[in-house]
Formats: C-alpha cells, sequence, structure tokens
C-alpha cells in the first residue's frame, strides 16, 4: 500500500471526508480553514504534503461559491506546497446543470470551473453522476464520472418490499441514461415521462411511455433540487395506477420547500446517497432515507473503490 498518500478535507462535508479516509485506513491531513475580517477564505496546511499524491475533497453545497472558491484555494496550496499530485474529490459537482448554452447570451459555467480546477493544479478529477456524462470533455485532465446508483441495488433489496415486481422510471429526459443503468442492473421494465404539448401555445403535459399499472414503481434521477420534477411524477405515475412509488437519487440538494413538497407526496421512501450533507430535519424524516455513507453500499464506496486505485498503486 502506498503510504505516501494525503486526504485533504474542506469544510463542506467533512464527515464523508472522514468515512472515506476511514475505510482507506488513513487521517485527514491536519489543515486551518476560516475567514479573514473581510469574508476572503483562508487556508493553511499544517503538515507537509511534498512529494504527496494528494486528494483533495470538496463537494457542492451552500453556500455553493465559497466551497468553491474553498477547494481552488486548497487545490492551488498543494501544488506551491509540492505536491507530486493532485486529485480534486467532489462528489456534487458544482455548477453541472450550466454545461451548455441554453440561449448565444448565457455562458457554460461548468466548462470555466472544469478550467479553473485545471489552472489551479489539479492534475485529476473523481465526481459522481454528473447532471450530463459529456461534462467530462471539458477537462483537459482526466475526470472520472462514478456511477453511484447501481451502488444502491443493495438498499433497494432491502428497504422497497415487492421490487422484483417493479418498474424503473426515468422522470424527464435527461434521467433517461441514470435510469438504464438502474435498470439493466435490476433485471427490470422501464418507463418514461416526458413534457409533450399538442400544439405551440399549449401547456406542457406529463406523458407517460410504459406500463406501471399495479406495479411498484422505482423513480431514479441524479438530484432532488426544487422537488417539482419528482413530485409530478409521482403525480403521474399514481394517476396510471401504480401500487407504490419510490424514489432514488444520488444528489439531494433539497432546496427551499421541496422538502414539504415530498412530505405531501405519493412517494412511500426517498433514498439518496451522502454526496451533499443534510439538514437534522431531513436526516430525521421518516420518509428519507439518506446520507447513505461508505460503510459498503453508498456513494462513499464508489469514492473508496477509486481512491483506492491510487493507494494501491502509488
Amino acid at each position: 500500500m502506498n503510504r505516501n498518500l494525503t486526504i485533504i478535507s474542506g469544510s463542506s462535508h467533512p464527515n464523508f471526508a472522514d468515512l472515506v479516509a476511514e475505510q482507506l485506513g488513513f487521517t485527514p491531513h491536519h489543515v486551518l480553514r476560516g475567514k479573514f475580517a473581510n469574508g476572503e477564505i483562508r487556508f493553511e496546511l499544517l503538515e507537509s504534503v511534498r512529494g504527496s499524491d494528494v486528494y483533495v475533497i470538496q463537494t457542492s453545497c451552500s453556500p455553493i461559491n465559497d466551497m468553491l472558491m474553498e477547494l481552488l484555494i486548497m487545490v492551488q496550496t498543494c501544488r506551491y506546497a509540492s505536491a507530486n499530485r493532485i486529485t480534486a474529490v467532489i462528489p456534487f459537482f458544482p455548477y453541472s446543470r450550466q454545461d451548455k448554452m441554453f440561449s448565444w447570451q448565457q455562458p457554460i459555467t461548468a466548462k470555466l470551473v472544469a478550467n479553473m480546477l485545471s489552472v489551479a493544479g489539479a492534475n485529476h478529477i473523481v465526481t459522481m453522476d454528473l447532471h450530463a456524462a459529456q461534462l467530462q470533455g471539458f477537462f483537459d485532465i482526466p475526470c472520472d464520472n462514478l456511477a453511484s446508483i447501481v451502488t444502491l441495488i443493495p438498499w433497494i433489496h432491502r428497504y422497497i418490499p415487492d421490487w422484483h415486481n417493479g418498474v424503473v422510471v426515468a422522470p424527464d429526459n435527461g434521467a433517461v441514461k441514470i435510469a438504464t443503468k438502474l435498470r439493466d442492473s435490476l433485471n427490470l421494465p422501464m418507463a418514461l415521462i416526458h413534457k409533450q404539448r399538442r400544439h405551440k401555445n399549449a401547456r406542457y403535459e406529463l406523458v407517460l411511455v410504459g406500463d406501471v399499472h399495479g406495479k411498484v414503481t422505482i423513480v431514479v434521477d441524479d438530484m432532488i433540487d426544487t422537488s417539482n420534477t419528482l413530485c409530478f411524477a409521482a403525480e403521474r405515475l399514481k394517476d396510471a395506477g401504480s401500487s407504490k412509488i419510490y424514489a432514488i437519487v444520488t444528489h439531494g440538494i433539497f432546496s427551499g420547500d421541496s422538502i414539504q413538497k415530498l412530505n405531501d407526496s405519493d412517494y412511500e421512501l426517498v433514498i439518496c446517497t451522502n454526496t451533499i450533507p443534510q439538514a437534522a430535519d431531513v436526516a430525521k424524516n421518516p420518509k428519507f432515507l439518506n446520507q447513505i455513507s461508505s460503510g459498503g453500499n453508498g456513494s462513499g464506496s464508489g469514492i473508496n473503490s477509486a481512491l483506492s486505485v491510487g493507494v494501491r498503486t502509488g
């Protein structure tokens, strides 16, 4: 095992970094994190990283811009401190939904973030379930986009009764690929919900493609933010005769009143991983099985698998 490896945790999700480090047999590096009086981010290494392979773990969560800036500062600090190699481990990649120009007057911010990480000194990126797989092409350095959904299969077997009588559902066109991965792993049929309007000035309506009558439905997506997409999907599935409805997502953002919307919805259970830290009201909510840890079946196990290659091979 390569012992010349250093794990550095940002302030976004220290529990996640601790879990990853513990499973790999390491202790996160001692650092100083804080802010100056004017709000600028302060960071300092309290131990040498000279010649080390450094893994900087920082996810995207509120306040997003502070977390991103701290990540860039940590990466640059390690470069200036003569680290041999720097891998930025970003479970939930910031600005990943801004991956294209929706109009000619808008930026491609995900590409900008990729450029900033390279300029800061990152040699490698490890992330999970990018909103669009083509984001990997934004980097001029290697980028591993790990799939966490398939690692949740043991949780599906445990918490979704009669899952074998189920149908995997993509709640919109963007979720088709991630839903297909789960469908293939579970060997289940698949359904799709997509928006359609019959003429130019008509309102969009949700069209369900596939049979879910009397079936357990497992709605799959890469993230929950406002919960609108998932709640609309639940309404459509209920109308179509689904017996029970579950949701499985990688990244639980839960903005605004999304928790209340999900509580009022027809979902039996919402399962998400621990790529983003959750508030106490989410963690204790009986309708949510969240913060699935790196104890072997959650998102951390995928991160550990990626990092263990570096640990073994150096």
